[in-house]
């Protein structure tokens, strides 16, 4: 339904003979085309997996260092005002 209809060509007949016994697969029909078909979708969960990690560190390295700078901030505001 969804596949486009391709007009259809005449067959021009082939001067040379075609012996179809000298014809041989160009690879074996048991064994598949393409064996890794799955290494793209494979590479691309492991870099997004890496980018997300190193999302995550930066968040997590933010939040401690801001948390840091929270704790001297109060501890110099605390300090001032016991003098």
């Amino acid at each position: 339904m969804f596949r486009p209809k391709l007009p259809e060509t005449p067959c021009v007949p082939s001067i040379t003979a075609h012996n179809p016994q000298d014809c041989t697969p160009a690879y074996p029909a048991s064994r598949p085309v393409a064996p890794y078909v799955g290494v793209g979708a494979v590479a691309a969960v492991v870099v997004v997996g890496i980018v997300l990690t190193a999302l995550l560190a930066a968040v997590a390295i933010s939040a401690v260092s801001v948390a840091i700078a929270a704790v001297v901030l109060r501890s110099l505001i605390s300090s001032a005002n016991k003098r």
